[in-house]
């Protein structure tokens, strides 16, 4: 497929890695926080663009998982996007039950904050 195709064109023609994977951005749908970064193969995609919630690729444990399953917060999708090569999607979301989308209990996965401009210095999070 030629460049302009792949990202000009109207075809859902996502670009898996060699491990059959896409990396997918979980983003709430109203504030636009990021929530998570997950992986889906060809079936995650699928069952996600079907069914209007989060399905994923276990890197860790080689199985499919949708989000929720046994914590009860569940993705639901409002809007996907796919990035201009088509190897990256950006999912929209509210999040059902108690709001949390980190399997630590926490609303984001993304909850440590990195110093910047530290040197040399050790790097610990704030």
């Amino acid at each position: 497929m030629h460049d302009k195709e792949l990202e000009e064109g109207t075809a859902l023609t996502p670009r898996y890695d060699a491990n059959g994977l896409i990396t997918a951005i979980v983003t709430d749908e109203k504030s636009g926080e990021v929530l998570m970064l997950a992986h889906m193969n060809a079936d995650a995609l699928k069952r996600t663009v079907e069914t209007r919630e989060g399905w994923f690729w276990s890197r860790s444990r080689k199985a499919l998982w949708k989000k929720g399953e046994s914590s009860g917060n569940v993705l639901r999708v409002s809007e996907m996007k796919v990035d201009c090569d088509q190897d990256a999607v950006l999912l929209k979301v509210s999040v059902t039950g108690d709001g949390k989308s980190c399997h630590t209990g926490r609303r984001s996965c993304f909850y440590r904050s990195v110093p910047l401009g530290t040197g040399n210095a050790p790097l610990t999070f704030d």
